[in-house]
């Protein structure tokens, strides 16, 4: 899939699901790829037009965000957070798929999610 463009949520999730371990599911009401074997989401969709969010260590996040603000940006919402949003129409596409690979390695070694407690 390398030069291919990423020009939506479709083209996301179906890059994201040619990794390793990975399954469409809910995740705090919006779509998102998940680990199957630890259920850890590693990206998700957004209310923001034309973005998806990518869970990344925050390091990552600092560095992408100061050397590709155009496709890697944040709203107030998710400063503080292992979160950002990614533009689908990034120049380096092959950076976003990297990323979201990275963003999947991270999920998977990562212990299992514990089941929220309902209200």
């Amino acid at each position: 899939m390398t030069g291919a463009v990423i020009s939506n949520w479709e083209d996301v999730v179906a890059f994201a699901l040619g990794l390793a371990d990975t399954h469409v599911a809910p995740f705090y009401g919006k779509p998102a790829v998940k680990i199957v074997s630890n259920g850890r989401a590693f990206l998700s969709g957004s209310g923001e037009p034309d973005s998806f969010v990518l869970q990344i260590d925050r390091d990552t996040k600092e560095v992408l965000i100061e050397t590709d603000p155009d496709t890697f940006w944040e709203t107030p919402h998710y400063h503080g957070w292992p979160s950002l949003l990614v533009r689908y129409d990034s120049a380096d596409p092959d950076r976003v798929r990297a990323m979201i690979e990275r963003a999947r390695d991270q999920a998977a070694s990562r212990p299992a999610a514990r089941p929220r407690l309902k209200k």
